[in-house]
């Protein structure tokens, strides 16, 4: 599996298939391939013409392990992604992110809209600017000496999560504590390049994809109906939105 170094952090990836380049950042407690490989995204971009390109976040999956919550923030994870484009040497690229991936697409995109083609932010709707459900209770849960032993549905949800996709749990209440930055309604105003916000229609953690689009100029909102967070990601609808929305955008 390919790797590169940035700022002293290993980070692991795919690269897919050619055409037009698409890079993937998967959410909290994920990888590249549960959350694009299993559920037939790189297979259904590959179909569609598209270089598929997916990195393991720091802290998860094949990608190296920090226990610093600092090293978490969204700046920061998102020069990962900065920097795995120029490792390949790619001037811009679509990039797409779900959950935890969408807010750092969305904070590459306000920093570096150059390299930015477009932005899809899946999974993450007006609650990247309002702010989702306090990371202490989650982080807790990933520190609790057993799932049996998490009360609060939220934290035991995620803390299930972790344990199917076998993350390191260390890790993951460190990002959770270091990387729920959001942004100004100010902020989400000054994105300057295409966007989709999909969310399922049932997705309380993500909120309303319709109340972001409305503050990002220009931007589309998909509402993946029947899904909640952990069920629209690989959800038919999204996919086929998403495919439309790269067809359309400039």
């Amino acid at each position: 599996m390919p790797r590169f170094l940035h700022d002293g952090v290993e980070i692991a990836f795919l690269d897919e298939g050619e055409g037009d380049p698409i890079l993937l950042v998967h959410g909290f407690g994920s990888n590249k391939e549960v959350n694009w490989v299993f559920t037939s995204w790189v297979s259904t971009l590959n179909q569609a013409g598209r270089r598929v390109i997916a990195l393991d976040n720091r802290g998860h999956g094949k990608s190296a392990k920090l226990y610093d919550s600092t090293a978490y923030r969204s700046d920061l994870m998102a020069g990962d992604v900065l920097a795995l484009l120029d490792h390949l040497a790619l001037p811009r690229a679509d990039i797409m992110g779900y959950s935890l991936g969408a807010r750092i697409t969305a904070f590459l995109s306000l920093a570096h809209p150059e390299r930015v083609r477009s932005a899809v932010l899946g999974g993450l709707g007006i609650n990247m600017v309002d702010g989702t459900e306090p990371p202490e209770a989650i982080a807790r849960a990933m520190l609790a000496p057993t799932l049996d032993a998490v009360s609060d549905p939220v934290g035991r949800m995620y803390r299930a999560f972790a344990e199917k996709t076998r993350s390191d749990l260390r890790a993951l209440a460190a990002c959770i504590e270091g990387s729920r930055q959001t942004l100004s309604r100010e902020a989400a105003g000054r994105i300057a390049v295409p966007v989709l916000v999909a969310v399922g229609s049932n997705d309380h953690v993500g909120g309303s994809a319709e109340a972001l689009a409305a503050l990002i100029p220009g931007a589309q909102a998909l509402v993946i109906p029947g899904r909640d967070h952990m069920l629209a990601v690989g959800d038919k609808v999204f996919k086929a939105g998403v495919l439309d929305f790269l067809t359309r955008r400039p």
